[in-house]
C-alpha cells in the first residue's frame, strides 16, 4: 500500500475529502520527520502501533562491489521502527 492508497482508504473510512485527508497524512509524516531530525531526536510513539526512534550506527568498513576495494563507511544516524504489541498480534492472527 502506498501513500495515495492510504489517503484513499482513510478518506473513505472517515468521510473526509481526499484533499483534507492528504493534508492530514502529509502533516503527520512531516511532524514525525521533524521530531526525528532534531539535533537531539525525539522518540515518536503510537501506543499499540509502534515507536519511531533514531539510532547511531558506528563507523565501519565495507567493500566497493565494483572494485573490491575496502572503504570506510562513516558513522550516521538511522531511523528505526519497532512494532507495538497490538500490531504484532494483528499480523499473527492467522496463526491462532
Amino acid at each position: 500500500m502506498n501513500k495515495t492508497e492510504i489517503i484513499d482508504s482513510v478518506s473513505t473510512s472517515t468521510g473526509m475529502s481526499k484533499m483534507d485527508t492528504a493534508r492530514v497524512v502529509n502533516a503527520l509524516l512531516e511532524e514525525i520527520t521533524k521530531a526525528l531530525a532534531k539535533p537531539v531526536p525525539e522518540t515518536v510513539t503510537f501506543v499499540g502501533f509502534g515507536t519511531f526512534k533514531v539510532t547511531q550506527r558506528e563507523e565501519r568498513s565495507g567493500r566497493n562491489p565494483q572494485t573490491g576495494q575496502t572503504i570506510t563507511i562513516p558513522a550516521q544516524k538511522t531511523p528505526r521502527f519497532s512494532a507495538g504489541k497490538q500490531l504484532k498480534e494483528a499480523c499473527n492472527e492467522d496463526k491462532k
